[in-house]
This record gives structure tokens, C-alpha cells and sequence, in this order.
């Protein structure tokens, strides 16, 4: 590669993270929230929702985190629809090195970071369902989520609302799904939207349970390995 051809592209990739970086992040850490609420609703605290059905309880503010997850959960899958600024990008005239080797990779991980956060965070919900014995409920869970999902994407990312517009603006928020978001177009936007998250979330989910069982029965060995060796 000539050396003129390094010095563009080191210089197209720092333009392109310059004016990348800030909603990249953002959007980013948005898509993290509910990852990170799955972990502290469904993995720790959910512990605890392990004993018989009878005996579990769960606070008003355990709810609360739960409303507050399901109400972030879109921002994952959101990321998905940020294809637009790459598409942009390539129109923009951006050369073939530059797209090859700057702008696929940046928008692949960062594509791939953002749906992953969404699989995980279902994942833990469906591990903690599984847990306290409802795992009959998970398939259902699933596609109401993916369902929700669709509509706060729709509404995101055509009538710019936020997750935390259900507090602050829930009176336009209300208005502007019975007026705008019940139209053919809006629906038919929500109903491909759905079928893709539904999609690429039953693609993904049998790899990461796979990877798991597998990363799994590894350690068991090497904790048999290690017993027998200190056996003997």
C-alpha cells in the first residue's frame, strides 16, 4: 500500500470518527441500559426468585427496574436503523478504501455491539424465567418484546422520540401513537421492523446458548482435570 494511500486513510478514519464518535456512544450506552439492567434484575437480584413459587415476592422498585428495562429495550435493536448514516456515508463519495476498510468494520461492530446487547438482555430475562419456572412464558416474552421493541424503533426513529419521553411526555407520546403510529405505513414499518429483530434474534440466540453450554462443560473439566490432579 503506498505510503499517500496510509496517510488518507489514517486521515479519513480520524474525520470519520470525529463526526462518528459522539452519537455512536451515545447511542451505544443506551443500548448497554438495558443490557445492564437485565444483568442486576434477572442474574443477581433475580437470584434470589429461585425458590418455590409460593415464597417468591419482589418489591415495588424491582418492578420498577423491569418497566425501566422494557422501556430502554428498543434502544439495542435501535442501532440497526443507524445503517442510514452509513449509506449516507458511502454517498457522500467516500473512496473505495475508505469504505472497505474504515466504514464496514465501524458500522459491522458497531451494528453488532448493539443487537448483541439485545440478545443478552433477552437472554438473561429468559434464563431467569427459566429459573423460577415459567419457562413456558419465554417464547411469549420474546415476541412481545420484539413487538415493543418494533413500535419504540418506529417511534424513535420517525417521530424522534426517547425512552424517557414515557415520563416526561407521555401525554404526546400517547397522542402521537393513536394519531400517527395506527396508520397502514406506520404499521406495515412496525410489522418488517418486527419480522427483522424476530429474525436475527432466533439466528443469534442458538449461538450464544451453544457458546455457553460449551464454555460450560469446559470448565466443568477443568475442574474435574484439577480435582484428579490433586488427587494424585
Amino acid at each position: 500500500m503506498e505510503p499517500a494511500l496510509i496517510r488518507e486513510l489514517i486521515f479519513r478514519t480520524h474525520h470519520i470518527l470525529y463526526h462518528s464518535a459522539d452519537w455512536m456512544s451515545w447511542n451505544l450506552f443506551l443500548a448497554i441500559v438495558p443490557l445492564a439492567l437485565s444483568v442486576l434484575l434477572f442474574r443477581q437480584v433475580g437470584q434470589s426468585f429461585s425458590m418455590p413459587l409460593e415464597q417468591r415476592s419482589r418489591s415495588l422498585f424491582w418492578w420498577l427496574g423491569v418497566a425501566v428495562f422494557v422501556a430502554f429495550l428498543p434502544n439495542a435493536p435501535y442501532i440497526l436503523t443507524d445503517i442510514i448514516h452509513f449509506v449516507t456515508a458511502v454517498q457522500a463519495g467516500e473512496s473505495i478504501w475508505a469504505v472497505t476498510l474504515i466504514l464496514v468494520p465501524l458500522y459491522g461492530l458497531f451494528l453488532f455491539a448493539g443487537f448483541e446487547a439485545y440478545v443478552i438482555s433477552l437472554i438473561n430475562l429468559g434464563s431467569f424465567l427459566k429459573r423460577t419456572g415459567r419457562a413456558r412464558w419465554i417464547r411469549k416474552a420474546e415476541l412481545l418484546l420484539h413487538f415493543l421493541s418494533a413500535i419504540g424503533i418506529y417511534l424513535g426513529r420517525f417521530l424522534r422520540f426517547n425512552s424517557w419521553d414515557i415520563v416526561t411526555r407521555l401525554d404526546v407520546l400517547a397522542t402521537s401513537v393513536l394519531d400517527d403510529v395506527l396508520g397502514k405505513r406506520p404499521l406495515l414499518a412496525i410489522a418488517v421492523t418486527f419480522l427483522i429483530i424476530a429474525g436475527l434474534y432466533g439466528l443469534l440466540k442458538p449461538v450464544h446458548l451453544a457458546l455457553a453450554e460449551y464454555w460450560k462443560s469446559r470448565s466443568k473439566s477443568r475442574s474435574l482435570s484439577s480435582v484428579n490432579s490433586s488427587g494424585l
